[in-house]
């Protein structure tokens, strides 16, 4: 194969999952006291069709862990390439209020719904699959929604990246 091998740990191992471009999301609930949570995200990916189902993955060290794995319901917020700073806000691990000046709306079951996205999907939990430092939460969609339309954000090599011919 060209371009060398690299050494098999776990910087190796980011850097080579990093030439896979992916779209980025953030996705949302409610903890037990009802205070909004947010991660963003590029390992969504949809499951199947019928039912419905998507996933994501959360590593077990996320301060949201405990809140996301006991939340029965979570949105899906795909972000437009306008968003980049709502997808930092939400990459934050601690610090401020993640939905400071983020607007949004909530689903008929609780889960914050960001504006500006170019869809949402509202989901329910399905299923939890232990995946190693991660779980890979498995959602049921009940509720989707298109938002307007743009370029989607975009995660390439560690850095954002935008679409050129949408």
């Amino acid at each position: 194969m060209d371009g060398g091998d690299l050494s098999f740990d776990s910087l190796g191992f980011r850097q080579v999952l990093g030439q896979f471009a992916t779209g980025v999301a953030v996705m949302t609930a409610r903890d037990d006291a009802e205070r909004g949570i947010g991660v963003t995200v590029n390992s969504f990916t949809s499951v199947s069709l019928d039912p419905p189902l998507v996933s994501f993955c959360l590593d077990r060290s996320a301060l949201s862990f405990a809140a996301f794995t006991g939340a029965e319901t979570f949105a899906v917020n795909i972000l437009a390439s306008d968003q980049q700073d709502v997808s930092q806000s939400f990459a934050r691990s601690i610090g401020e209020d993640k939905f400071a000046g983020v607007v949004c709306e909530v689903d008929d079951h609780g889960a914050p719904l960001i504006k500006g996205c170019l869809a949402w999907l509202s989901c329910k939990r399905h299923a939890i699959v232990e995946a190693g430092d991660h779980v890979i939460i498995i959602g049921e969609v009940y509720h989707l929604s298109m938002g307007h339309p743009a370029s989607p954000l975009l995660y390439f090599r560690g850095k954002y990246a935008k679409l050129l011919d949408v």
